[in-house]
Order: structure tokens, then C-alpha cells, then sequence
């Protein structure tokens, strides 16, 4: 087939076969357009955003971001983080948050760490939205406010929020808010 007859994402394509990159970054994509005008002239004269798109298209990885690579290269990390139907279980997505972002900031990963706290802000919003919404039973809405705090908590001082939430879990104000499953149990039995 003669290159002149070749549409414009058919030569986006084939140069990108012969740069043969794994995924396309930026720099990649600039490089392919720079190489399009090179080699085509104004037939080959694009932007990097309709590259990018015909990449996509194609099926092939394209990575505008570093936030984007993080999200891509630990997708499977994040997935099916945030659970607060209960306290327990918002303690342990805060725990599971947690690891992950030290996990990430020992490796460097810091982009990582911060798609973590992102994660965190908005499981506390979620929380606030909850506890805001007067549809909600006062006893869950309750829980919701609760919830919201240790995700702030643990956002403005991780290294110690564990340690708080022993104690605030022994306080007499949460355990009269929040009586222990074991004892509404007996008081039943």
C-alpha cells in the first residue's frame, strides 16, 4: 500500500509498530508525532492528543500520567478498598489504606502513596455524606460520624492512629455509643 494512501491512523499506527514501545507515555507519543512530521511532512502533522486516542483505540497502553501509570500498575491494590458498612470494617480498610501507603513510601512510590491517601479523603467524605443524610437511621448515621473521624484522624497522623483508636475504643463515651455486639447479646439471651 502507498503511504499517501494510507489514512492518518493507519501512519499513527505503523509508526508505532516501528517504535515497537511496551506502552506510550508522553514522550513516547511525542516522539511518534515528531517522527510523522518527519517522515510525511504536512500529511503527517497531528497532535498528540489524537495519537494518544488512536493508540487507545488500537488497544495499545497509553500512559499520560504519572498518577495514571500508579492507578495502572497497582490497580489490583486498590480495588475494592473501601468498606465501612460497620466499624469493624472501616478499621480494617483503614488498615489495609495504611499498609498500602507505607508499602508504597518505602519503595518510593510516591505517587502510589498518594492515590492512598486520595483513597482515605474520599472514604471520608463518604462517611460525611452518610452521616449527613437524614434518611439514614441515627444509630448508623452515628456510626457514619465515627467513621468519618478516623479517616480524618488517620489522614492528618497515621504513625499514631492506631494507637488512638484503642483508646477511643475503650472510652466509656464509644462504648455507650457503641456497646460491643457480645453484651446487646446476652442482654437478649
Amino acid at each position: 500500500m502507498n503511504d499517501s494512501l494510507k489514512t492518518k491512523k493507519e501512519l499513527i499506527l505503523q509508526a508505532a509498530r516501528e517504535i515497537g514501545a511496551q506502552q506510550f507515555t508522553p514522550a513516547e507519543i511525542d516522539q511518534l508525532r515528531r517522527r510523522l512530521m518527519a517522515e510525511y511532512g504536512e500529511e503527517g502533522k497531528t497532535g498528540n492528543d489524537y495519537i494518544a486516542d488512536v493508540l487507545k483505540t488500537a488497544g495499545i497502553k497509553v500512559v499520560l500520567s504519572l498518577q495514571e501509570e500508579a492507578e495502572d500498575q497497582y490497580e489490583e491494590e486498590f480495588e475494592d478498598l473501601l468498606h465501612f458498612k460497620t466499624l469493624e470494617d472501616a478499621e480494617v480498610s483503614i488498615m489495609r489504606l495504611d499498609e498500602l501507603m507505607r508499602k508504597f513510601q518505602a519503595k518510593g512510590e510516591h505517587v502510589a502513596a498518594g492515590r492512598v491517601l486520595d483513597v482515605g479523603r474520599l472514604g471520608k467524605r463518604r462517611a460525611e455524606m452518610i452521616a449527613r443524610n437524614h434518611k439514614v437511621e441515627p444509630q448508623k448515621r452515628a456510626e457514619k460520624e465515627e467513621i468519618a473521624n478516623w479517616f480524618r484522624i488517620w489522614l492528618e497522623t497515621p504513625d499514631v492512629f492506631f494507637d488512638w483508636l484503642d483508646v477511643r475504643k475503650q472510652s466509656p463515651e464509644f462504648q455507650a455509643k457503641f456497646p460491643p455486639e457480645e453484651l446487646e447479646t446476652e442482654a437478649v439471651g
